[in-house]
């Protein structure tokens, strides 16, 4: 039985809601690791395919493009199922998808299985998000949001080092293969566990997907948050792709250590987020974010100016400017995903992802043209470029937030007539 009771003020989490909370964390944790193991595979895949930097610039925004055109395409129908069904299709087409990258036998084929699995998983996060602000109360949020991101700690802490280590030793097909059949099995958990999340379909005024779509984004507000997510991944975007390639060619990372520089990264990751995220509910979610952004522009500089250094000194370095870049998450997502309406959500959250995921895909192609390597063994160059767009990025996105944060306003109390979904409770 489905029952309908309004958001209240407590802070406090019912099982049901702590169920949800795993689910989409372990979904996002495949989803996150999917596309994260590019970026530690990246010097693998360059040596082994011998491809220049703008040819895995193009096999990383693959995915983010097809992932941004799926999530325009489904916008308009994202409010109209029920959330559960719409996970569930979604996230087995991920897996399928991810089982032809490791059936891949060169790059073509591989940048070809990239877009097949972009355009199921780049909407899975939209859904996930959906279903957050349908069950969860906004001074709930940025607690739930920094579990979801723990999805991204846990990939860095079990799921690239593993990934690194099957890619090293029995080749990164069966790294893909690997998520793929963990993605399976997931997937039979989100069937048999989550319940349906559909009381959104009784306040549905829009009759056509194409006029959902088209009120959605007409929303002044809708698109300043739009812009928001967008400029929030253009940095980030550009300079992950070629971080295992900047370490092992720059700084002087070997293969082996490199599972442990990632490893490094996912146990801060699982540390700070949850923090950063209970913080988020209890003081200002702009000023976490701002004094975050200004940490993460301060490290981004040091770390992208390196040459050779010692592993404990670029392990340092590297958990300092990803703990920046990690706490900007939970409150800037808290903020952005009080904008919709519950008769938006859906069509909100797609729209939003695909735009981040576009914007993501753009600047990795980008990326990839600032950064050269003129050899295959030799350092890269220009990949401080990069962390100066990030700090230019990085301004954007605290005057941007500003203006979220206003036209927000008293959202940070729950709104008469907002409904959650708790079900079996």
């Amino acid at each position: 039985m489905i029952q309908n009771t309004p958001i209240v003020n407590s802070n406090s989490l019912t099982n049901y809601q702590k169920l949800v909370i795993f689910i989409l964390a372990i979904t996002q944790f495949t989803v996150v690791l999917d596309f994260m193991i590019m970026s530690p595979m990246g010097d693998i895949l360059m040596k082994s395919m011998d491809l220049s930097t703008s040819q895995f610039g193009i096999a990383v925004s693959a995915y983010a493009f097809s992932a941004g055109i799926s999530g325009l395409l489904t916008a308009g129908f994202a409010d109209k199922f029920d959330r559960k069904k719409l996970l569930l299709f979604f996230y087995i087409g991920f897996t399928v998808g991810t089982f032809l990258c490791g059936l891949a036998p060169n790059y073509h084929l591989l940048v070809a299985a990239r877009i097949v699995t972009g355009l199921f998983g780049g909407v899975i996060s939209a859904i996930s998000m959906a279903i957050v602000t349908d069950i969860f109360a906004l001074q709930q949020r940025g607690r739930v949001m920094g579990f979801l991101q723990m999805g991204f700690g846990t990939s860095q802490v079990l799921g690239i080092p593993i990934g690194l280590y099957i890619a090293t030793h029995w080749g990164w097909h069966n790294a893909f293969i690997w998520i793929a059949i963990m993605a399976a099995i997931i997937a039979v958990v989100i069937y048999l566990r989550l319940k349906p999340v559909k009381d959104h379909l009784l306040i549905q005024r829009d009759r056509g997907a194409l006029q959902h779509l088209w009120r959605t984004f007409a929303k002044r507000k809708y698109r300043i948050g739009f812009l928001t997510t967008a400029l929030l991944s253009i940095g980030g975007f550009m300079m992950m792709p070629f971080g295992s390639a900047f370490a092992i060619n720059n700084l002087k990372i070997t293969e082996l250590q490199l599972p442990l520089l990632f490893m490094v990264s996912g146990i801060c990751a699982l540390i700070v987020m949850p923090m950063v995220g209970i913080l988020s509910d209890r003081i200002d979610k702009l000023k976490i974010f701002s004094i975050a952004s200004i940490w993460m522009m301060i490290m981004a500089i040091i770390y992208t100016n390196l040459g050779p250094t010692p592993l404990l000194v670029v392990m340092l370095l590297n958990l300092l400017m990803m703990s920046g870049v990690m706490s900007r998450m939970a409150p800037a997502m808290a903020l952005i995903t009080a904008l919709p309406g519950p008769e938006d959500r859906g069509a909100f959250m797609s729209i939003n992802s695909s735009l981040q995921q576009i914007a993501g895909g753009i600047a990795a192609a980008i990326g990839g043209m600032i950064v050269v390597q003129p050899t295959r063994y030799s350092p890269l160059e220009h990949y401080n470029t990069l962390g100066y767009i990030m700090v230019v990025m990085a301004v954007l996105n605290i005057f941007m937030l500003y203006r979220v944060k206003k036209l927000v306003g008293n959202a940070e109390v729950p709104k008469a007539g907002d409904i959650q979904v708790v079900e079996g409770i």
